[in-house]
Protein backbone atom coordinates (compact mmCIF):
# COMPACT_ATOMS: atom_id res chain seq x y z
CA UNK A 1 0.00 0.00 0.00
CA UNK A 2 0.98 3.08 -0.96
CA UNK A 3 -0.26 5.17 1.80
CA UNK A 4 0.03 4.61 5.79
CA UNK A 5 -1.87 5.79 8.60
CA UNK A 6 -0.40 6.35 12.21
CA UNK A 7 -2.16 8.04 15.53
CA UNK A 8 0.06 9.60 18.21
CA UNK A 9 -0.19 7.99 21.77
CA UNK A 10 -1.88 10.85 22.34
CA UNK A 11 -4.24 10.98 20.52
CA UNK A 12 -3.92 14.20 19.16
CA UNK A 13 -2.19 13.57 15.72
CA UNK A 14 -3.30 11.92 12.82
CA UNK A 15 0.00 11.15 10.51
CA UNK A 16 -0.90 9.83 6.82
CA UNK A 17 2.35 9.05 5.41
CA UNK A 18 2.83 8.74 1.25
CA UNK A 19 4.83 6.97 -0.57
CA UNK A 20 5.87 6.06 -4.07
CA UNK A 21 2.81 8.45 -6.02
CA UNK A 22 0.41 10.80 -4.57
CA UNK A 23 -1.60 10.62 -7.67
CA UNK A 24 -5.73 9.95 -8.41
CA UNK A 25 -4.74 6.64 -7.40
CA UNK A 26 -5.20 7.07 -4.05
CA UNK A 27 -8.21 9.28 -3.92
CA UNK A 28 -10.01 6.34 -2.09
CA UNK A 29 -7.40 5.64 0.42
CA UNK A 30 -6.62 9.08 1.24
CA UNK A 31 -10.17 9.93 1.74
CA UNK A 32 -10.59 7.02 3.99
CA UNK A 33 -7.61 7.90 6.16
CA UNK A 34 -8.87 11.09 7.60
CA UNK A 35 -12.77 10.00 7.47
CA UNK A 36 -13.10 8.05 10.44
CA UNK A 37 -10.95 10.82 12.69
CA UNK A 38 -11.22 10.93 16.39
CA UNK A 39 -12.74 14.78 18.05
CA UNK A 40 -9.55 14.43 20.26
CA UNK A 41 -7.08 14.59 16.95
CA UNK A 42 -6.37 18.50 16.49
CA UNK A 43 -3.37 18.29 14.14
CA UNK A 44 -3.28 16.57 10.61
CA UNK A 45 0.32 15.72 9.14
CA UNK A 46 0.74 14.91 5.28
CA UNK A 47 4.17 13.29 5.68
CA UNK A 48 5.90 13.43 2.14
CA UNK A 49 9.28 11.33 3.06
CA UNK A 50 8.80 8.99 0.69
CA UNK A 51 7.22 10.59 -1.86
CA UNK A 52 8.24 11.63 -5.55
CA UNK A 53 5.05 12.47 -7.63
CA UNK A 54 2.97 14.46 -7.08
CA UNK A 55 0.33 15.63 -9.46
CA UNK A 56 -2.98 17.98 -9.31
CA UNK A 57 -5.57 15.41 -7.85
CA UNK A 58 -3.27 15.37 -5.15
CA UNK A 59 -3.46 18.92 -4.25
CA UNK A 60 -7.44 18.97 -4.89
CA UNK A 61 -6.87 16.06 -2.59
CA UNK A 62 -5.18 17.88 0.10
CA UNK A 63 -7.76 20.48 -0.25
CA UNK A 64 -10.59 18.19 -0.28
CA UNK A 65 -9.38 17.15 3.18
CA UNK A 66 -8.76 20.51 4.65
CA UNK A 67 -12.16 21.88 4.12
CA UNK A 68 -13.82 18.38 5.27
CA UNK A 69 -11.76 18.98 8.44
CA UNK A 70 -11.25 22.53 9.20
CA UNK A 71 -14.13 22.42 11.69
CA UNK A 72 -11.96 19.56 14.10
CA UNK A 73 -8.45 20.11 13.57
CA UNK A 74 -7.21 23.36 13.90
CA UNK A 75 -3.00 22.48 12.46
CA UNK A 76 -2.67 21.16 8.89
CA UNK A 77 1.31 20.21 8.35
CA UNK A 78 2.63 18.77 5.30
CA UNK A 79 6.19 17.47 6.21
CA UNK A 80 9.45 16.10 5.06
CA UNK A 81 9.42 17.42 1.23
CA UNK A 82 11.62 16.83 -1.56
CA UNK A 83 12.56 19.94 -3.08
CA UNK A 84 10.60 19.46 -6.19
CA UNK A 85 7.76 18.55 -4.13
CA UNK A 86 8.09 21.95 -1.99
CA UNK A 87 8.05 23.87 -5.11
CA UNK A 88 5.22 22.57 -6.53
CA UNK A 89 2.82 23.58 -3.13
CA UNK A 90 4.55 27.12 -2.46
CA UNK A 91 3.49 27.86 -6.57
CA UNK A 92 0.34 26.48 -5.78
CA UNK A 93 0.52 28.91 -2.82
CA UNK A 94 -0.10 26.24 -0.33
CA UNK A 95 2.15 27.62 2.18
CA UNK A 96 -1.24 30.29 2.68
CA UNK A 97 -2.95 26.99 3.88
CA UNK A 98 -0.77 24.36 5.02
CA UNK A 99 2.37 24.86 7.40
CA UNK A 100 5.23 22.96 5.36
CA UNK A 101 8.73 21.86 5.67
Amino acid sequence: MNLTTRTSADGKALTIQIKGKFDFNLVQSFRQAYAQIDSSTNKVIVDLRETDYMDSSALGMLLNMKKTLEDKVTVFEITNCQPQLKKILQISRFDKKFDIS
